[in-house]
């Protein structure tokens, strides 16, 4: 099984940017914990985080192209208003798991809306890095009730 995650705009700040709202870990380490439980549960993963909303759009086609199983994505910003970006994930044929490290819902008004969310599986929003891991668990889950 292979699963693309994607990373938007600013993520690569993780560990620098507002720790009230995404603790201090980094994009490297979250990375790392995606790995090992990627590792546990089979499946190969690929990542790529982009501040260019236009790079990001052409990894999705290239998803598209390569037929990836699942894709595990969070937007940053382009979550609430890139149509291009949820244009470029409604071609793909997989399913698309939406996370984010903190609560979306409890912040500022124009957070509470995700352009994305009306295309993905499902959305995990609120706990760290855990939305990430909980994530694959549900990318993975999707996938084989998808063969089954």
């Amino acid at each position: 099984m292979n699963i693309l995650v994607l990373n938007g705009i600013n993520l690569n700040m993780f560990g620098k940017r507002d720790p009230k709202q995404y603790g201090t870990i980094t994009l490297a380490q979250i990375t790392e914990q995606l790995d090992v439980l990627g590792a546990e549960l089979g499946v190969t993963l690929q990542h790529f985080q982009s501040n260019f909303e236009g790079e990001m759009a052409e990894r999705i086609h290239l998803a598209h192209v390569d037929q990836v199983d699942a894709v595990l994505i969070n937007a940053g910003a382009w979550t609430h208003y890139s149509y291009g970006i949820r244009d470029a994930l409604a071609i793909l044929k997989c399913p698309i798991i939406e996370v984010h490290m903190s609560n979306i819902h409890a912040r500022e008004a124009f957070r509470h809306h995700s352009v994305i969310a009306e295309i993905a599986k499902g959305q995990i929003a609120g706990f760290g890095v855990d939305s990430y891991l909980l994530g694959l668990r549900a990318a993975v889950s999707a996938v084989n009730a998808a063969k089954a």
